[in-house]
């Protein structure tokens, strides 16, 4: 079995997480998902966890950071295409999502950012292939 990445991020509002993510075209295991927790596969190596808050508690000491004021990770999916950050992106603030940044465009990379419901940012990135290819 390959090495998977469960990315665990408190939401105040599950219910409302599970919509937004929705409206993007993303679906939830439902092996996985309950009242508490709801798992978003991304790949089928990357799943992304929304706990509660009570239910992030349970896996840390630690005070949970308030997103929407503190970075506390930014998380960057890839996209096939400018097209397909500017899709995923508009998609996301037409959910209810904000702009944290204007858009990057460095010729060979361009990405877009959104911050979600809870203020996690997610930077959409494309990369030009010959680039990555070397």
């Amino acid at each position: 079995m390959a090495t998977m990445i469960f990315v665990n991020l408190p939401v105040k509002d599950l219910e409302a997480t599970k919509a937004f993510w929705s409206a993007l075209g993303y679906s939830f295991n439902a092996q996985f998902t309950d009242e508490n927790c709801a798992a978003m596969p991304i790949t089928e190596s990357i799943v992304a966890m929304f706990l509660t808050e009570a239910r992030y508690k349970d896996f840390t000491h630690k005070a949970i950071a308030d997103a929407t004021t503190t970075s506390e990770v930014l998380l960057c999916l890839s996209a096939e295409s400018r097209a397909a950050v500017d899709a995923q992106v508009d998609g996301a603030l037409a959910a209810g999502a904000t702009e944290p940044r204007p858009a990057q465009d460095h010729g060979v990379m361009y990405g877009r950012a959104f911050d979600d419901l809870d203020g996690h940012t997610w930077e959409i990135m494309w990369m030009d292939p010959s680039v990555v290819q070397g």
